[in-house]
C-alpha cells in the first residue's frame, strides 16, 4: 500500500459529527489525536457531547451522543497527566473515510481544535511539514 503524504496542517471532515473542513495540525510528537469539545455531560443515554468553538467557525454547536466510550490517560508536552473521555467515529482524509479515536479536550486556547497523532498516522500517513492540506486539496 503507497502512503499518501500529509502536510504539518491540513482540513479534515467528520462526517458523524457533521463537522466539515476543520482545521488540524498533524502532531507526530503526539500519541494519541484529539477533539475540541466545548461540553461533555454523561446522562443515562450516553456521553453527549458539544462541538462548539467560538474561534473555529466551522464547529457548529451540535451535540452528538455516544453510547460507546472509555477514558484514557493523556500525558501533554509539559509531562502533566489528565483522565480524558475518548470516543470513536469517522474522519476523511484524501476522499477516504477511516476509523479515528479521539480523546476530548478543551482547546479554545489552541490555534488548532484538532491534533491528530500517530496512533493514527501510523502505517497509513508519512508527514512532509513542509507542505500543507494535502487532503483538502486532493480533489479541487
Amino acid at each position: 500500500m503507497t502512503k499518501k503524504t500529509l502536510g504539518r496542517t491540513d482540513k479534515i471532515d467528520f462526517p458523524v459529527l457533521d463537522l466539515f473542513e476543520i482545521d488540524c495540525k498533524i502532531d507526530t510528537g503526539a500519541y494519541t489525536s484529539a477533539i475540541h469539545c466545548s461540553l461533555v455531560e454523561v446522562k443515562d443515554d450516553g456521553l453527549h457531547c458539544t462541538f462548539y468553538s467560538k474561534g473555529h467557525p466551522n464547529f457548529n454547536s451540535k451535540t452528538k451522543v455516544f453510547k460507546d466510550y472509555t477514558f484514557t490517560d493523556v500525558k501533554s508536552s509539559n509531562g502533566f497527566v489528565e483522565n480524558r473521555y475518548k470516543i470513536k467515529t469517522d474522519v476523511v482524509f484524501f476522499g477516504k473515510t477511516y476509523k479515528i479515536n479521539l480523546t476530548l479536550s478543551t482547546r479554545d486556547d489552541m490555534r488548532f481544535p484538532v491534533l491528530i497523532g500517530r496512533q493514527f498516522l501510523k502505517r497509513k500517513f508519512l508527514v512532509d511539514v513542509d507542505i500543507q492540506n494535502q487532503s483538502f486539496n486532493y480533489n479541487k
